[in-house]
């Protein structure tokens, strides 16, 4: 059965005990504990380590023009629970999860911080089983590969046009509402933002804050096209 995930993953374990505790939850460990059987907290922490340091490097190297708060927000959007969540699904990771009666009567094998997690522990366990490439490849088959190609899926656009402004000296943002329209309940609110007095962006939204995030992307379109990465 395990083959299957092995093959998922594109990676063969040698030590079959290490993929196994990679998949052992706190729950199933703890009911078996007089055989002296570990939970995969440890490969979790350690999983947590090189996945970071694997997607920083990745996204230094792919971005190079891109500054540090736009790098920390690609990754952030990378490693993330729900992120690795998506991974796990695509895997099929729960059904080969060892969850105590308890977790699997409690819907464990479908809980997004469990195979998150999980996720995490298989990656130090090929770290453990094959070294640093065997980690690196299984992240960048199974994470990277799904990466933006520059945007991030939840960026702070405001922010980033800041950060991308403020490159040069003596540069003014502004943001100013232009119309509020609709009934209390489904409101539309449009903003523009001005870059030393002149507009550079437009955008709309359910909520100020929404609008204000839009335009500041369209600016961000409009004046750096190269910042994602994506030929905006």
């Amino acid at each position: 059965m395990l083959n299957e995930l092995e093959m998922a993953l594109g990676y063969t374990f040698r030590s079959r005990k290490l993929l196994e505790n990679a998949l052992t939850h706190s729950s199933y460990a703890n009911e078996k504990w007089k055989n002296g059987l570990a939970s995969n907290e440890r490969l979790e922490f350690l999983g947590d380590s090189i996945l970071g340091f694997v997607v920083a490097e990745a996204l230094y190297r792919r971005f190079p023009d891109h500054p540090e708060g736009d790098l920390t927000r690609m990754r952030a959007d990378l490693v993330c629970e729900n992120s690795l969540a998506q991974v796990a699904a695509r895997l099929h990771l729960g059904k080969f999860l060892l969850l105590g009666h308890g977790e699997e009567q409690g819907g464990g094998r479908s809980r997004s911080s469990i195979n998150a997690d999980a996720v995490e522990s298989l990656i130090a366990a090929a770290y453990l089983d094959g070294g640093f490439q065997a980690a690196r490849g299984i992240v960048e088959r199974l994470i990277l590969a799904d990466a933006p190609k520059g945007r991030p899926r939840n960026a702070d656009f405001k922010t980033a046009l800041q950060e991308l402004v403020q490159r040069k000296k003596n540069q003014a943002l502004s943001y100013t509402l232009l119309e509020e329209s609709g009934p209390d309940h489904d409101k539309t609110f449009r903003v523009e933002v001005l870059l030393n007095g002149q507009v550079v962006g437009i955008g709309s939204g359910t909520s100020k804050k929404r609008a204000e995030q839009a335009a500041a992307e369209q600016a961000i379109d409009r004046l750096f096209p190269e910042a994602w990465g994506d030929g905006a």
